[in-house]
């Protein structure tokens, strides 16, 4: 067992209907970490921080009194960090394997890496979801918004590295899913946690590019993690025009060819 903490933070904005499955199969899950979670709730209306608070006594919650979004949810309790690793986790993720204890262990014995992102499904089917590996690009952001066709699907599988990739290996990634992301806590700390001027969307392939530039971030397929993916801003029109203005920003910031301004 690993005798260091290992922390991790959940953001929340009405999640009462998926937070107990996630907080329940990581007090059980975790067996050879000793774990501290916070809860940072952007101003539910649902009763989420309440459902928590009686739930478990332990986690640590941060009530905001507006929504702050995804990075600055994050980034407030990055001051009170005393761990060795911290994990990026959403309120509609589930484990039914010890996964936090065992990307732990594969990051003590390489110190070279800054994350890991591990094997991500869908809860029913056990099916993996496709999540980009590469770094966004239009054509690969038209393909998820259309999802439909043979050239979007293409682009997809392109994306995502699905045809090109053992993906029962470990190998070097641009871009990580912001849903479960396991940090190597100084580097965190070093580059100053997520960039805030993205509300929501976005700032986990940017914050993916600042890790890399500090150690390697990585497809660790031998963890898996299941993932409530409701694909929001697809049925939404305001994340929807968020998920743009996020996009937008991204580009600017790293000017397509990946130089950043």
């Amino acid at each position: 067992m690993t005798n260091y903490l290992v922390t991790a933070s959940i953001v929340t904005f009405n999640n009462i209907s998926t937070i107990e499955a996630t907080l329940r199969t990581l007090k059980e899950q975790t067996q050879g970490a000793r774990l501290h979670l916070y809860v940072i709730d952007n101003s539910s209306h649902d009763g989420t921080l309440d459902f928590v608070a009686d739930l478990d006594p332990n986690i640590e919650l941060v009530r905001i009194p507006w929504n702050v979004g995804f990075g600055a949810g994050h980034n407030l309790i990055l001051p009170r960090l005393r761990s060795k690793y911290h994990v990026i986790i959403n309120p509609d993720i589930s484990l039914s394997e010890d996964a936090i204890t065992n990307m732990a262990r594969y990051m003590d014995d390489n110190p070279d890496v800054a994350m890991l992102s591990p094997r991500i499904v869908y809860p029913k089917t056990g099916e993996p979801q496709i999540l980009g590996k590469r770094n966004p690009r239009l054509k690969y952001l038209f393909a998820s918004r259309l999802r439909r066709g043979k050239l979007a699907h293409r682009l997809l599988h392109e994306y995502a590295m699905t045809n090109e990739i053992n993906f029962d290996k470990i190998f070097d990634i641009e871009n990580a899913t912001g849903c479960f992301m396991f940090i190597r806590t100084e580097t965190l700390q070093k580059i100053g946690g997520f960039d805030e001027r993205y509300f929501l969307y976005f700032e986990d392939c940017d914050i993916t590019r600042a890790l890399a530039k500090q150690g390697r971030v990585l497809w660790y397929p031998h963890a898996t993690v299941q993932h409530a993916w409701k694909r929001e801003s697809k049925k939404n029109f305001r994340l929807m025009l968020i998920q743009i203005q996020s996009m937008l920003r991204y580009f600017w910031k790293w000017r397509f060819n990946g130089r950043k301004t």
